[in-house]
Formats: C-alpha cells, structure tokens, sequence
C-alpha cells in the first residue's frame, strides 16, 4: 500500500534523516522503535507531507507518488497524522474537533459512519461532546486526536508518541483501542516509549538510530531479540566473570 524512501532530511545543516525507507501493507500495523533523537518524528513528519526530503525521495500510495503535494492532499489520499503533543482544537468542542476531521470531500460522506466507529472505541468522547476540548484530561485529548484523525477515513493512521504523559490504565485504554482500530482494516504506523504494548499489537517493526533505519522484523522476532530486550525492554544485560559470559 505505502512505500517511502530513500528519505533523507536535513535541518540547517543537521542531519535527521539518511536514506530512510520503509513500507506499510494494507491493513498492517507498523511500530518504529529507537531512542530520542532517532528520527522517528520527522519520518512520520515526512511521510505526512509537512517536511519535504531531500531529492531523490519517493512517498508512494499504491504506487502513486505523493511527494510535492501539500499535507491536505496526503490527508485527503488516506494518510492521517496524530502529532506528539495531540494538536486538538482546544477552544472547540468534542464534537466540533469531530466535525473538522471530516472536512474532506472524500470523508464527508463517510461522516455519521466514522463517528460512530470513534464513539465506539472511546465512549468517554462520547459522554463530552459538548465538552470544550481543552478542559479534558490528557488521555481525553488523546482519544479526541486519535478521533479526530479517524474522521478524515484513513487508510494509514500514522501516531507520534501515543501513550506519551498518559497514565498506565489510560496507556492500557488507549492500545487497546488501537488493536481494535487495526482490526477494522486501517493500517497503522507507530511511534511509541511502551515498546511492549506497541509490539503487542504490531505485525512488525523497525529500528532507528541516529537518522537510519538499523533493523527491522516481525514483532515477535523483535520481542526475542536480546539487543531490543536490553535497549527497550528493560532486560538486564548478562552477567561475565571473569571476561566470559554464562
């Protein structure tokens, strides 16, 4: 379905990104794992159009090349971006932030639809939706991003840092609800620190460090991975005596 690459992203004379490819299928959850400063963020920036590589790069959906478009016209293609940070409209209401997701022509008739897929995975959106955005709790305005993003009918639904802030039983919450989202067809890009729960509910994934792509594999295979375990999932390293180890 998507195929990106290889894209290479400088700021000033910074180097952030270099030679990056990655693909996502149809109704395939992706997660991108590394440490801050990785990258992660202006891939997700660049595969949504609101950075522009460096020459030579493609961003292609089902073969359709989107690069040198504006963002809107990679939202109204099918890809949608949650930002870290949420970006809600936050003097307006649930239901207002709701209603702007759906401001494309090829979402607008979708619109009752997706408002009920949203309200059925976050009932809570649902119990506020005279509720100006602004005065709901974190995980709230997540869920409203998330929302949000859904109106517009995605076929990617790309997600900077999810969890970031969100206590472990809204963290809980809100993954549970991204397998749910999965399972509905959309396909998933994901950024996140929770390297467990974004594994859980990814088919794959790929290792960033320092602006490249370092690794990739299936979930489970990253999971077993023992350089993953040490650098994301809090496995402790093994012990040596004597200069060998057991």
């Amino acid at each position: 379905m998507l195929s990106a690459g290889p894209i290479s992203l400088h700021y000033g004379k910074h180097l952030a990104l270099d030679g990056v490819s990655v693909t996502v299928a149809e109704g395939e959850t992706v997660v991108v794992l590394g440490a801050n400063g990785a990258g992660k963020s202006s891939l997700l920036k660049a595969m949504a159009g609101l950075v522009r590589p460096a020459p030579g790069a493609t961003i292609a959906l089902d073969g359709i090349n989107l690069l040198g478009r504006p963002a809107h016209k990679y939202l109204a293609s099918g890809i949608a971006l949650v930002l870290e940070g949420r970006g809600i409209f936050g003097d307006l209401t649930v239901a207002e932030n709701l209603e702007l997701g759906a401001y494309t022509s090829h979402a607008r008739p979708h619109e009752a639809r997706q408002r009920a897929l949203v309200l059925d995975l976050f009932p809570r959106l649902g119990e506020r939706q005279s509720q100006v955005a602004r005065t709901m709790s974190g995980g709230e305005q997540q869920m409203l991003a998330i929302g949000r993003a859904l109106m517009s009918c995605p076929r990617l639904l790309m997600l900077d840092e999810p969890s970031l802030g969100l206590a472990p039983i809204v963290t809980s919450e809100l993954f549970a609800a991204l397998g749910r989202i999965g399972q509905t067809g959309i396909a998933l890009l994901v950024v996140e620190q929770n390297v467990k729960a974004s594994l859980a509910i990814a088919h794959r994934g790929y290792l960033m460090e320092a602006g490249r792509i370092t690794g990739s594999g299936t979930a489970d295979a990253l999971r077993g991975d023992a350089a993953v375990q040490q650098a994301f999932l809090g496995a402790a390293a093994p012990k040596v005596e004597n200069g060998v180890s057991p």
